[in-house]
């Protein structure tokens, strides 16, 4: 007695399925490639089954998802049979490279001297009032006692003034007001890695290197530009955007790698 395939035996690969996808929709790949703002090379990779250009499991899902929208192909069941085929989830390794052909290189850490400065101001203010305080108390209580015994020596000093700074909280989102003080002659980008670790990378008009590295979680850069800004943004779905003051809601999903370029004026016509 003969045993038949299995129908997943039969299924094609990720790859093979974006392929015939693309071809029903009469799609080609330089059309799919600026539809979805991923590099042909890697496209063709993808359709191969060649995951490797991606950057890691993480990219190539994200890869995966906008490649499948373009065609109009639901990307949920690719997904499972990428993670199956690849061992399941996996998170990327911090040195995972965002290109082929750069490798981010992390920001370096800068002493923080403001921090640093307004402390030993506050010591310094601290000491020379408690020096003051102390001294003023001598001399308008120096006068002897029956016993022998000045009043100034009766008297415990003064405590030092040990009050601690008001911790102020964080900075809200911008108000009207500091969008209208933006200059409206130039483009104003904010990014934060709000969710997690992103990798950027911002280009001015003339294609100078603005940025290029890691965005730990927490931190946030800001760029400026008289006519326009190139982002590329890793990870985009943990990222925060504000455009000329105002917050682009939905930047990308998580993993994605998106490209994105604003000019002055509002978000939406960058």
């Amino acid at each position: 007695m003969s045993i038949g395939n299995s129908p997943e035996d039969d299924r094609p690969s990720v790859g093979r399925a974006l392929q015939q996808a693309r071809n029903g929709a009469g799609l080609t790949v330089e059309q799919v490639s600026a539809t979805t703002r991923v590099r042909i090379p890697i496209v063709q990779a993808i359709e191969q089954d060649d995951f490797s250009r991606c950057g890691g499991d993480v990219y190539a899902r994200g890869h995966i998802r906008t490649f499948a929208r373009a065609v109009d192909l639901d990307p949920e069941p690719l997904i499972i049979q990428f993670d199956a085929d690849h061992g399941g989830r996996d998170e990327p390794a911090v040195t995972t490279p965002l290109f082929e052909a750069e490798r981010i290189r992390p920001e370096p850490r800068r002493p923080n001297w403001t921090a640093a400065m307004v402390a030993a101001i506050v010591a310094v203010v601290g000491f020379v009032g408690f020096t003051l305080f102390s001294g003023g108390s001598q001399g308008g209580d120096g006068q002897v006692s029956a016993g022998g015994t000045t009043n100034a020596e009766k008297k415990p000093a003064p405590a030092p003034n040990t009050t601690r700074p008001t911790v102020r909280p964080p900075a809200p989102a911008p108000s009207d007001s500091a969008i209208a003080g933006l200059p409206k002659d130039k483009v104003t980008i904010k990014v934060t890695a709000r969710d997690a670790q992103s990798w950027i990378s911002a280009r001015d008009a003339s294609g100078q290197v603005l940025e290029d590295g890691l965005l730990k979680k927490g931190q946030s850069k800001t760029f400026q530009d008289k006519k326009r800004i190139d982002l590329v943004l890793g990870n985009a779905g943990a990222v925060q955007l504000y455009v000329n003051g105002k917050e682009v809601k939905h930047v990308g999903d998580e993993g994605s790698v998106e490209r994105l370029s604003y000019t002055p004026g509002d978000p939406q016509a960058g």
